[in-house]
């Protein structure tokens, strides 16, 4: 139990507390979930407003509520029950108060903050590799998995930035074991949403910022804004003792201009443009690893890494830049590094004695497929297969855009389902089948469209040759696929092995027979 009063103190602004204090017994924002003694917070949503379920909240035993609406806008209310605290952002107050449940967590620990279109995962688990290797007591949480001490903690099935109750939880566990790093994965719906309010940063990373997740933000620039909130907020965040705020920024991509005037205590480059504090030499890429001499203002490393491709060494000077600033060695920096064998789902091989390379990819933006298809060829004899898809009810207009990349990196294209939620299918795979098709591809002939995504992975590995190598993106580490509005189980690693020994994952309503016309 908590006093509302104790929470409340954390909250940046409130417009006006009406009914008292009370006794807290925990924080809810689903009204169904509301037990006796709880705090409702009514959260404004895009089709349901959240104050429209006060009553609910009400009936089912809670005590205070928080909102945006003026009292005199629910006049029907029982006022003079219950306690109403009226914030500017509802869900925004929710992460200060879920943090101030759990003590402030991130105030008790170095806060490492990754944000960016792609590499974000990946920078996330090497940054945390290189903070063990140094003997530091880390945690992490990415999109794929929370690290809590030795425990894995699987962190959903399409989850981003986790929510405030839980992500809040994770940071009190951290402390409760004397963690004294943390690195987070942070992305613009977790910005945009305030899911990290309450996390004190001393440390913001970028990884790049390109075309993606248009379909919330509007536009390009709501979503570089969104991404740059991360770094505005580090400097306004809460000073820990002898930390000073550092921002890690990429000085080769076209976020740096837009980052670098934010203020900051120090900033930390990385890139292999000129005159930046964090670069590599001497890259050697291989199919099975990639080598390359570290450079930072304390010296230099060789790096020998199992991640492939020329956008993991920009993930892993990400990574180097953020341990320089907290102290760590170049030797110390490539020896966590090298730790690190793989991410899951991210060019991940699957191997059941083929004689081709077979691969599963996150990549589900048009700079991620590219990156990936750049490295498929740089590991191939032969020829580059590539079966993907798009999201339903998500960015369209990378539709076009990585039906054309697709069209010009691939040898072949084979488009599949990929979450197509309530739109659809056929229509999404025309639109990016067009798209390959003014690249140069042939329906029929090097492009294919084979709804089924286990079909599809399937009849990729059917024509796969000696020397070829078959990349599966889109889904990567995820377990499941939307049809409707339903999550059936998927994983395209699994689709994989048993698309190399002949057979299919048949878990989806993919074909005419199983509940999706085309």
């Amino acid at each position: 139990m908590h006093l509302l009063s104790e929470l409340a103190q954390i909250l940046p602004t409130i417009v006006e507390w009406t009914g008292g204090d009370r006794e807290v017994r925990a924080i809810v924002a689903d009204s169904r979930r509301i037990q006796p003694g709880d705090l409702f917070v009514a959260i404004p949503g895009v089709s349901v407003d959240g104050h429209r379920y006060i009553p609910d909240a009400l009936a089912r035993g809670a005590v205070a509520v928080v909102g945006e609406r003026a009292p005199e806008e629910m006049p029907d209310l029982p006022w003079g029950t219950f306690s109403y605290l009226r914030v500017p952002d509802a869900r925004e107050a929710w992460g200060w108060l879920c943090a101030a449940w759990e003590g402030l967590p991130g105030r008790k620990m170095i806060l490492v903050g990754v944000t960016g279109t792609d590499g974000k995962t990946t920078t996330v688990t090497l940054l945390h590799a290189i903070l063990q290797a140094a003997g530091l007591n880390a945690g992490m949480v990415s999109t794929v998995a929370a690290r809590i001490g030795d425990e894995e903690i699987d962190t959903g099935l399409h989850t981003t930035t986790p929510d405030p109750p839980d992500l809040q939880h994770y940071l009190a566990r951290m402390v409760a074991i004397g963690t004294t790093h943390a690195v987070l994965e942070v992305t613009s719906h977790g910005l945009a949403q305030h899911r990290v309010a309450g996390c004190d940063f001393d440390v913001a990373v970028i990884t790049n910022i390109t075309h993606e997740h248009l379909d919330f933000h509007g536009t390009l620039e709501a979503y570089r804004q969104a991404k740059a909130q991360l770094f505005w907020n580090l400097s306004r965040s809460f000073r820990k003792p002898g930390v000073p705020k550092t921002a890690v920024l990429n000085q080769d991509d076209s976020s740096y201009d837009l980052l670098r005037p934010i203020p900051a205590d120090r900033r930390v480059t990385y890139g292999l443009s000129p005159g930046v504090d964090v670069t590599a030499t001497g890259i050697a890429y291989g199919p099975d690893a990639t080598r390359f001499t570290l450079h930072t203002p304390d010296g230099r490393a060789e790096v020998t890494t199992a991640l492939v491709g020329a956008y993991n060494v920009s993930n892993i000077l990400a990574a180097a830049a953020a341990a320089w600033a907290l102290g760590v060695s170049p030797e110390v920096i490539a020896a966590g590094v090298a730790r690190v064998r793989g991410v899951p789902g991210r060019m991940e091989r699957v191997d059941e004695g083929q004689d081709f390379l077979a691969l599963v990819d996150f990549a589900h933006t048009p700079n991620a497929l590219a990156q990936a298809l750049r490295t498929a060829r740089q590991m191939a004899s032969g020829r580059v297969i590539v079966v993907f898809g798009c999201a339903g009810l998500r960015d369209r207009e990378k539709r076009t855009l990585m039906g054309r990349i697709a069209g010009e990196l691939a040898d072949v294209v084979i488009l599949t389902a990929e979450d197509p939620r309530t739109e659809d299918l056929g229509a999404i795979l025309e639109t990016i089948a067009s798209a390959a098709r003014e690249a140069g591809k042939r329906e029929g002939v090097d492009l294919f469209r084979v709804p089924d995504r286990g079909e599809a992975i399937l009849r990729a590995c059917q024509m796969a040759r000696a020397g070829d190598v078959v990349l599966a993106c889109g889904k990567g580490h995820e377990q499941s696929m939307c049809f409707g509005t339903v999550e059936y189980p998927w994983d395209d690693r699994e689709a994989m092995r048993r698309a190399l020994h002949g057979q299919t994952l048949d878990t989806l309503p993919t074909s005419p027979g199983r509940g999706l016309s085309l």
